[in-house]
């Protein structure tokens, strides 16, 4: 599986990410959902690997990546966190802007990324989850 691609272990500011990484081509960011791992792109990857440099990342606290603590407030593993380590993995890999596709909770980490960091995404695909801006919450849960 991933035949080709380099597996690395990228220390961010904020936890030790586990990566895989090969292909030619722009820079793109591929990120899983709950409760998988970087894995779960093993038949997309080779494939994109044609066109695109890919890079797949198990998020922090999922599959070989650091499960650091969450804190009080939890806010070690708020999206916005987790889109800061994928940031730096790219920097760390050379790269400054790329795509990026992100899937179930890897898509909640992409979007909060587009918005922290809209100069960093060039183009994103969001699968599988409702817009946060359209979600409302009833009294009941």
């Amino acid at each position: 599986m991933f035949e080709g691609f380099t597996r690395t272990e990228i220390k961010t500011s904020g936890a030790r990410i586990v990566t895989v990484h090969g292909g030619k081509g722009p820079p793109v960011l591929l990120m899983h959902g709950n409760p998988f791992s970087h894995v779960s792109w093993h038949k997309v990857a080779p494939r994109l690997a044609q066109e695109f440099t890919v890079v797949a990342t198990d998020l922090r606290g999922y599959g070989d990546s650091e499960k650091p603590p969450g804190g009080d407030d939890h806010s070690g593993y708020s999206f916005r966190t987790m889109a800061q380590d994928q940031v730096e993995v790219m920097a760390a890999l050379g790269f400054d802007k790329f795509y990026a596709a992100g899937h179930d909770r890897g898509a909640r980490v992409l979007h909060r990324m587009c918005l922290d960091h809209p100069e960093k995404v060039t183009r994103a695909a969001i699968l599988d989850i409702i817009p946060q801006h359209r979600l409302t919450i009833s009294p009941s849960g």
